[in-house]
């Protein structure tokens, strides 16, 4: 049986390192995808950046049972650190709501399966950085809204705002990207079942 995330940081935080091993193994895929929808360099930086402010911080978490919704927290707060260091601006709230596209150009990081993966990849980082991130969570890592409201520290209507709000940008972008409906309509339904088109 798979051991809880819950289970394993008890473990790791009793000393058994091979718990806190397993644990960012079990992560890494989806905390590097995190990063590379939304720089174009440093992802590996950044991803390593996250797990050792995890092990770091590992007492901090103070519901066992969120370690997901921590771990994305972690990784929200360093991109917004690398974009607040990269432009030099006190201001993050002003850097949120510009694009990902704007804030880190081009696409050569990402690694694409398919066209219509690519194609939803750039739509994404065509929407404004906030609404990119609460639809990455709740579709891509299927964290609940409270969940993501824990991680990003907003209230949870803030979240359902955003989601409701960046699913609006995402469709104005897919319409105006792609102009064959049943596409734009496919690659919808795929992020609504969580899975990438």
């Amino acid at each position: 049986m798979v051991p809880a995330d819950s289970e394993l940081l008890e473990r790791w935080r009793g000393g058994e390192s091979r718990a806190g091993q397993e644990l960012f193994a079990r992560y890494f895929d989806a905390v590097s995808r995190f990063f590379a929808n939304k720089v174009t360099s440093d992802c590996e930086d950044l991803v390593q950046d996250t797990f050792m402010a995890c092990l770091k911080g590992r007492d901090v978490v103070r519901d066992d049972d969120r370690f997901r919704s921590y771990l994305f927290g972690v990784a929200y707060n360093i991109l917004r650190g690398y974009y607040r260091k990269r432009y030099r601006g006190p201001d993050i709230d002003a850097l949120e709501s510009q694009a990902g596209c704007d804030l880190a150009p081009g696409p050569s990081s990402m690694l694409h399966a398919n066209e219509h993966e690519r194609l939803l990849h750039e739509a994404l980082r065509a929407i404004p950085l906030e609404f990119q991130v609460a639809l990455e969570l709740h579709y891509w890592q299927e964290l609940t809204t409270s969940q993501i409201a824990a991680a990003l520290d907003v209230p949870a209507a803030t979240v359902k705002s955003r989601l409701r709000r960046g699913r609006g940008h995402l469709e104005r972008v897919l319409t105006e990207t792609l102009p064959d409906a049943r596409a734009r309509d496919g690659m919808l339904a795929a992020l609504e079942r969580g899975r990438r088109s």
